[in-house]
Protein backbone atom coordinates (compact mmCIF):
# COMPACT_ATOMS: atom_id res chain seq x y z
CA UNK A 1 0.00 0.00 0.00
CA UNK A 2 2.76 2.51 0.86
CA UNK A 3 4.17 1.95 -2.81
CA UNK A 4 0.85 3.17 -4.29
CA UNK A 5 0.73 6.32 -1.76
CA UNK A 6 4.34 7.30 -2.56
CA UNK A 7 3.21 7.12 -6.53
CA UNK A 8 -0.03 9.11 -5.30
CA UNK A 9 2.64 11.85 -3.70
CA UNK A 10 5.22 11.81 -6.39
CA UNK A 11 2.25 12.74 -8.98
CA UNK A 12 0.87 15.08 -6.76
CA UNK A 13 4.53 16.84 -6.51
CA UNK A 14 4.08 16.81 -10.04
CA UNK A 15 1.11 19.18 -10.29
CA UNK A 16 -1.68 16.55 -10.72
CA UNK A 17 -4.58 17.61 -8.63
CA UNK A 18 -5.06 15.47 -5.79
CA UNK A 19 -8.80 14.67 -6.97
CA UNK A 20 -8.06 13.21 -10.18
CA UNK A 21 -5.15 10.91 -8.77
CA UNK A 22 -7.57 9.89 -6.54
CA UNK A 23 -9.47 8.89 -9.13
CA UNK A 24 -6.98 7.21 -11.24
CA UNK A 25 -6.15 5.12 -8.45
CA UNK A 26 -10.07 4.20 -7.94
CA UNK A 27 -9.53 3.46 -11.68
CA UNK A 28 -6.99 1.00 -10.95
CA UNK A 29 -8.41 -0.68 -8.28
CA UNK A 30 -11.68 -1.40 -10.14
CA UNK A 31 -9.66 -2.56 -13.61
CA UNK A 32 -7.34 -4.67 -11.22
CA UNK A 33 -10.30 -5.95 -9.22
CA UNK A 34 -12.11 -7.01 -11.82
CA UNK A 35 -9.04 -8.52 -13.34
CA UNK A 36 -8.77 -10.16 -10.27
CA UNK A 37 -12.15 -12.28 -10.26
CA UNK A 38 -12.66 -12.57 -13.86
CA UNK A 39 -9.12 -12.76 -15.68
CA UNK A 40 -8.58 -10.65 -19.08
CA UNK A 41 -11.78 -11.31 -20.09
CA UNK A 42 -15.89 -10.77 -19.23
CA UNK A 43 -16.76 -8.74 -16.42
CA UNK A 44 -18.39 -8.69 -13.30
CA UNK A 45 -21.91 -9.72 -12.76
CA UNK A 46 -24.16 -7.43 -10.24
CA UNK A 47 -23.76 -9.03 -7.40
CA UNK A 48 -20.03 -9.30 -7.90
CA UNK A 49 -20.13 -5.32 -8.71
CA UNK A 50 -22.07 -5.32 -5.59
CA UNK A 51 -19.23 -7.45 -3.57
CA UNK A 52 -16.64 -5.17 -4.95
CA UNK A 53 -18.67 -1.58 -3.29
CA UNK A 54 -18.86 -3.63 0.14
CA UNK A 55 -15.19 -4.06 0.05
CA UNK A 56 -14.41 -1.00 -0.80
CA UNK A 57 -16.94 0.70 1.68
CA UNK A 58 -15.59 -1.45 4.63
CA UNK A 59 -11.62 -0.21 3.71
CA UNK A 60 -13.53 3.39 3.44
CA UNK A 61 -14.76 2.98 6.75
CA UNK A 62 -12.14 1.28 8.44
CA UNK A 63 -9.75 4.61 7.23
CA UNK A 64 -12.17 7.07 8.73
CA UNK A 65 -11.99 4.95 11.76
CA UNK A 66 -8.61 5.17 12.47
CA UNK A 67 -7.88 8.90 11.72
CA UNK A 68 -11.02 9.94 14.09
CA UNK A 69 -8.64 7.75 16.78
CA UNK A 70 -5.39 9.70 15.70
CA UNK A 71 -7.39 12.87 16.00
CA UNK A 72 -8.72 12.41 19.48
CA UNK A 73 -5.60 11.24 20.59
CA UNK A 74 -3.83 14.61 19.12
Amino acid sequence: MNKFIALANTMKDEGIATGLVSEALMASSALYGTYAVTGNTGGLNPSGVSKMIDAYRRQLEHVQKIRREEDEKA
